[in-house]
């Protein structure tokens, strides 16, 4: 009869939510007090589940709203109450990934604020990471950056910088200052025009800001290059290139066409996007910049240049899911006619730039992060090896690179690109001494 009264008593403050309080009067006492005169009673037992349960709940959503030392509390009861800790241990691994998600989300701000000058709000949420706790390592990082931001000044998302050559008489192409932060890499099994080269999705987060070329890389910004170096491009090596011809439509390999040269085989504006370039070409001009300098210039990786061009966005393209509403690019479109009277057979719809061919640099709009024809114009060479899926792929924005890797990665649409080929996502290999009408370059480099 006491067992009885004991399990009645249990439930009943069970739905009126007194599950561990009033000490004397809550669900959990009258259940261990039946479980006392009865050690075999199931209804005891189960009750005193239901109660490790609610309490293992009530510290997961402590946890939640960022009350770590709460929920911490609260699992160190449940494991009173019954000797079955498979759940709390379940528990303790889900809040563990709530602090470890909110901490990295502190650093990102951190970063962010430094970047932005603003030391004050940097060093309020250092004290919220050391708050957290097991953030020595990080907390010191951080704290040591934030002293040579004191000193050297914090750079401002979207802002523009050029460096000066140690000689003090040539400057660097523009850059654009790119935020710390978080996106999806990839497009989604069910995106329109996708690959298998384009998944699986996966999140790569930023905990640094980083620059990357406002333009691509144009032919007087290679002749100062070749001036000062006397570097000789692959092409130059080769004797030849390859060229779009306008009265077969197609591309093709022609002698004499070198970096000076635009997609027709003539003579380049020092405006344009410089092409006939290789992987390796570029990669020597990024070498130059550093060693000019003193910082570190480098082509962009592949998560930066995705992360870059996305903007922000998650859609097929940086200005949405289709035909652009205006002009943003230089794309295949409906409108767009060449010297031979040709017109493209997949185009956007609607759509005309006027122009059959690269564009100089910055003839149309930027796109959210400030950056021009990173969706466009001409395709990119990025640092990464080639991979064929993000399977393993790093998540911190870092190049995925392998020894003595034979292909490398070109991403962004060119000048005829179809649709789909002019997706965020989109991406392709090419040998890393591949050079023609197609592709260039922009630099990066680290902050």
């Amino acid at each position: 009869m006491k067992v009885e009264q004991a399990l009645a008593a249990g439930n009943r403050a069970l739905q009126e939510g007194r599950v561990d309080q009033p000490p004397g009067d809550c669900a959990w006492s009258h259940f261990r007090t039946a479980l006392d005169l009865d050690p075999g009673s199931e209804g005891a037992m189960a009750g005193l589940r239901a109660v490790q349960e609610d309490l293992i709940h009530r510290a997961v959503e402590f946890a939640r709203d960022l009350d770590f030392e709460s929920a911490e509390r609260v699992l160190e009861e449940a494991l009173l109450v019954r000797d079955e800790r498979t759940a709390v241990d379940a528990a303790y691994e889900q809040i563990r990934g709530i602090r470890e998600e909110h901490a990295a989300q502190i650093e990102i701000e951190v970063v962010r604020a430094m970047d932005a000058g603003d030391f004050r709000e940097a060093e309020r949420l250092l004290i919220d990471l050391i708050a957290l706790g097991d953030m020595d390592t990080t907390v010191s990082q951080l704290r040591r950056r934030l002293d040579e931001a004191r000193v050297y000044g914090g750079f401002r998302p979207g802002q523009t910088i050029r460096d000066r050559f140690l000689d003090g008489e040539t400057w660097t192409p523009e850059l654009i200052i790119v935020a710390a932060g978080s996106f999806i890499m990839g497009s989604a099994a069910s995106e329109e025009g996708r690959s298998d080269y384009e998944g699986p999705e996966h999140r790569v987060t930023f905990r640094r800001g980083f620059a990357i070329g406002r333009t691509e890389v144009t032919v007087g910004e290679y002749r100062a290059f070749r001036d000062r170096t006397g570097y000789r491009t692959e092409a130059e090596k080769a004797g030849f290139s390859t060229i779009y011809d306008h009265h077969s439509g197609r591309l093709m390999k022609r002698d004499g066409v070198t970096w000076e040269m635009d997609y027709e085989g003539r003579e380049a504006g020092e405006d344009e996007p410089v092409v006939h370039v290789s992987w390796n070409d570029a990669q020597a001009y990024a070498r130059w910049l550093a060693q000019e300098t003193g910082e570190t210039y480098r082509l962009p990786t592949e998560a930066e240049f995705e992360y870059a061009l996305r903007g922000g966005k998650s859609s097929r393209y940086w200005w949405g899911d289709g035909t652009p509403p205006r002009l943003v690019e230089n794309l295949t479109g409906q409108g767009d006619i060449s010297r031979g009277e040709r017109q493209w057979s997949t185009h956007f719809e609607n759509y005309s730039d006027q122009f059959w061919g690269p564009a100089p640099a910055a003839s149309f709009e930027a796109n959210p992060f400030g950056l021009y024809d990173i969706g466009g114009n001409v395709a990119e060479w990025v640092m990464d090896c080639w991979h064929d899926t993000y399977l393993r792929a790093p998540g911190d924005g870092t190049a995925w690179l392998n020894p003595g890797c034979k292909l490398r990665v070109v991403r962004g649409g060119y000048w005829a690109s179809s649709p789909d080929q002019s997706r965020s996502a989109f991406r392709i290999s090419a040998n890393p001494d591949r050079h023609d009408a197609r592709i260039g370059f922009r630099v990066a480099r680290d902050l």
